[in-house]
């Protein structure tokens, strides 16, 4: 599932949770991920509001807890209590808030002091919204700029040029666009979950549009209702032209054919393969096949043509599905495994199974499997 926001006046992790609870992830079972990490004198609700005359959700998050300044250490060590895959995100949130403090202090990252974002509340945001995406099926992050606001912000170390430091520093990747909207737009806590989720800043993606939900923010702004819009959308498979390039060999050694499939590969080929054939004369021969774009024809026929000595080349049009797809890292046995992800199965990378199944003395197969559960 794909997830599409528009932060137009911003984004703050309470915005974030109201819209996902909005689109219809189970409260009672976020309540439950956050409850897992064992915090205590918390309450999380979700209102419906109007905001502007946008109907909106509004996450409602409160705390027994006067205390607005931790370290990092604490939060990081209550989010790691939830049950996987939710400690994941919320984790990797409150880990890059505090490299970026740490970064900025001079201190130790586990050991630095949060301020403004330091209190309980951030871990019901953080898990709340790891939560929330997990139950929703979000596989996909995607966003439009995000709006900065100007003026100043106040804060622990006096007052300082909106967007604050850690938000900026959080912001570093995203497209991020200048708005008339006046003081703080986002938040560190919000722009750090975008970051833990893969938050990627591109165009909507092929898909077919589900529901849309809004959440709602604190500030008010003039003619300009805070909301962040969220749209769910099941991806398609848009088909792309393509065109094959093909050429039939019976002279050349299989280092040869096996050394010319390497450089297509890394020269921009979208695929290479080799399948076996019966020339002229009942010569046992083969047949080498380049996957690729237009735009790239010239290119790999020039090397096609000099790597296997063929005197021709033959060359037609196919129409390639391509389904979205996705990369994660997992450990077993300490080792990392990456896993690519569709929208039917997760596949873990032949080369890392081997090395750890060699390092842990284990079965390729084990190893291979303990991978998939830990992804899932």
């Amino acid at each position: 599932m794909i997830l599409w926001i528009n932060p137009a006046t911003g984004v703050s992790g309470d915005m974030l949770l109201g819209a996902l609870l909005g689109l219809g992830a189970p409260l009672d079972r976020v309540r439950a991920a956050i409850e897992s990490t064992g915090l205590t004198g918390w309450s999380l609700s979700a209102e419906r509001v109007q905001v502007d005359g946008i109907a909106a959700t509004k996450a409602v998050v409160e705390v027994d807890d006067d205390a607005t300044e931790r370290h990092a250490g604490e939060l990081l060590e209550r989010a790691g209590r939830a049950p996987e895959p939710v400690a994941r995100p919320a984790i990797e949130a409150i880990r890059a808030i505090a490299a970026v403090e740490g970064e900025l202090h001079d201190r130790d990252p586990e050991h630095v002091h949060l301020h403004e974002i330091g209190g309980l509340d951030t871990v019901v945001d953080t898990v709340g919204v790891a939560a929330a995406a997990h139950e929703l099926g979000i596989t996909e992050v995607r966003s439009a700029p995000i709006a900065l606001g100007s003026g100043t912000v106040r804060c622990a170390h006096g007052v300082l040029p909106a967007p604050a430091p850690a938000a900026l520093r959080l912001l570093e990747g995203a497209a991020v666009i200048g708005a008339d909207l006046p003081g703080e737009t986002v938040t560190p806590t919000g722009a750090a979950l975008l970051r833990a989720l893969g938050t990627r800043y591109d165009p909507p993606p092929a898909m077919t549009l589900g529901a849309t939900a809004y959440g709602a923010g604190n500030k008010r702004f003039e003619q300009r209702p805070n909301v962040l819009s969220a749209s769910l959308g099941e991806p398609t498979a848009p088909s792309e032209p393509m065109l094959v390039l093909e050429c039939t060999v019976d002279d050349i050694s299989a280092e040869t054919l096996g050394y010319a499939l390497d450089r297509l590969l890394e020269a921009g080929a979208a695929d290479a393969w080799i399948s076996a054939a019966t020339m002229k004369k009942s010569r046992p021969g083969h047949v080498l096949h380049v996957l690729c774009h237009p735009v790239d024809r010239p290119r790999l026929t020039e090397l096609v043509l000099a790597e296997s000595g063929s005197l021709g080349l033959r060359t037609y049009e196919v129409a390639r599905t391509a389904l979205p797809r996705r990369t994660s890292t997992v450990e077993v046995g300490g080792y990392p495994i990456r896993l690519k992800h569709g929208p039917h199965r997760s596949k873990p990378e032949h080369d890392d199974v081997a090395a750890a199944a060699r390092a842990l003395g284990l079965p390729l197969r084990e190893v291979a499997e303990r991978a998939i559960r830990s992804a899932d």
